[in-house]
């Protein structure tokens, strides 16, 4: 059996498992470039999702009557050595639907920014597939973490078949930790991994620059999402390389992104004192981000046992 073939079986096999789980993230719709592992297999369940005919949406929109806490989108005014964050989510959750959501404005220096950490939700039901984050520490203690995911209206619910078609638009969240891991942790039920990178303070500064750059384009410009070709992992990773080519190398890993905090580990990008089944043991933060749910020192809490 040649390579193709192989790879478009391997695409229906992600895309049937990623069907049985019961959350996602967001991608943009674009071309994949077939010449990659993530390309192939993007490349493969188009050619199912084509034949199957299902609708599409035309145009991406931001006009739409959507869910509360992913009604406001969040931009950035970049200026020499600070940005202007607007829209900075904080929302006090007592049940997914039922919580108070909160924005804020926050100036932030860019000398304050000191680290970047890369964070992993494995789904319950296909812990292969997961969402992913990355969260920017300050000076202060502060953190302020970035979410790709899919921008749901009222009363949609999300399928990652819908997702290959056009069906939801993305959004970059920006938002407080206790509002973005703690929903995942103390609402969800989620696992959540926590891994400090290698990244030193300018490479951080260089990663949130590119950060609020891509939320400024799709503030202005609404995009489809897109469930294989471009999803909260891709987004990460597309925007690192496009810092430093070939930091983050291709492998199968970004297509199963369950596994991405190995593939990182295996690269030597993440602080690691150990083999790796240990440093992930120490990195699920889940304990204490319940403790500490809605605490003004959330942040500082989830990262009392990590290396």
């Amino acid at each position: 059996m040649n390579s193709a073939i192989c790879y478009r079986l391997f695409a229906i096999t992600v895309l049937l498992t990623i069907a049985v789980s019961l959350s996602g993230c967001g991608t943009l719709a674009r071309k994949p470039d077939v010449t990659t592992t993530r390309g192939r297999v993007a490349k493969g369940v188009n050619a199912v999702l084509a034949s199957a005919r299902l609708p599409e949406t035309d145009k991406p929109s931001h006009d739409r009557v959507w869910r509360p806490n992913i009604s406001v989108l969040p931009f950035g005014e970049i200026h020499s050595d600070r940005v202007h964050l607007h829209n900075i989510r904080d929302t006090r959750y007592r049940t997914e639907e039922d919580c108070d959501v909160r924005h804020f404005d926050q100036v932030i220096r860019l000398d304050d920014i000191q680290t970047v950490d890369f964070i992993v939700v494995p789904f319950k039901s296909t812990p292969s597939l997961a969402h992913t984050m990355i969260s920017f520490g300050m000076a202060s203690g502060q953190h302020i973490a970035f979410s790709v995911e899919a921008r749901m209206e009222k009363g949609e619910q999300y399928t990652p078949i819908d997702g290959s078609l056009n069906t939801y638009e993305l959004i970059w969240v920006v938002a407080t930790e206790r509002d973005a891991i703690g929903l995942r942790t103390a609402i969800r039920g989620d696992d959540v991994y926590l891994y400090r990178t290698k990244a030193q303070p300018e490479q951080a500064r260089q990663v949130f620059l590119a950060a609020v750059t891509r939320v400024n384009q799709i503030e202005r410009q609404p995009e489809f999402y897109h469930t294989l070709t471009n999803n909260c992992t891709t987004n990460i990773v597309d925007m690192i390389n496009q810092l430093r080519p070939g930091t983050i190398q291709e492998d199968i890993r970004l297509v199963l992104p369950g596994h991405s905090d190995k593939l990182l580990y295996d690269q030597g990008l993440i602080i690691a004192n150990g083999p790796f089944d240990q440093v992930r043991q120490a990195s699920r933060i889940n304990l204490a981000a319940n403790l500490n749910f809605g605490s003004p020192t959330f942040s500082q809490a989830i990262r009392g046992n990590i290396q």
